[in-house]
């Protein structure tokens, strides 16, 4: 895994800072709620997105040991947290949120962890699961998988449109 961590590349984010950003590992991605928390998993020498458990957030310590078992089971390189906002991009509490969660993940892990737009991942994985036939109990038990997977899909695109 070291060897993954040691191939790096370099990637100017939004505030033109030189990144280091992985080519190989696998990435453990957050949809972060108040009440569960959605992750999903992704290669990124494949560059997929699949929808992985939900984590409950009702207690700090239950959710952070849930999310230290899936970093020892998965060993990923990266870390992506799900940036919720208006649609105009304006902030809202969930938002600050998000960025402590992900602030969080990063102290204690010590695993680089990223923000990505989330807008509307909530919505859309709804919708598929919906047309996908998915009754409704089965869509809330894993919703926010899907908007989990959603969001680092929408990290692998971005990815592949600046590499």
């Amino acid at each position: 895994m070291r060897d993954q961590v040691e191939q790096l590349a370099d990637v100017t984010d939004k505030k033109n800072k030189t990144r280091a950003c992985p080519h190989a590992g696998t990435i453990l991605a957050f949809d972060f709620g108040l009440k569960r928390i959605g992750t999903a998993i992704g290669n990124l020498e494949l560059c997929l997105a699949h929808p992985l458990s939900t984590i409950s957030n009702e207690s700090r310590n239950t959710c952070f040991a849930a999310i230290a078992q899936l970093i020892e089971e998965w060993q990923p390189v990266l870390l992506v947290v799900g940036l919720p906002s208006y649609p105009d991009s304006s902030e809202h509490e969930l938002t600050r949120r998000s960025r402590r969660f992900a602030r969080r993940l990063e102290s204690r892990f010590g695993i680089e962890t990223i923000l990505v737009d989330e807008r509307y991942t909530s919505a859309t994985a709804s919708a598929a699961l919906r047309d996908a036939g998915a009754n409704e109990i089965k869509r809330k038990r894993i919703l926010d998988q899907v908007a989990a997977q959603l969001i680092l899909q929408t990290y692998f695109d971005g990815r592949d449109a600046t590499t």
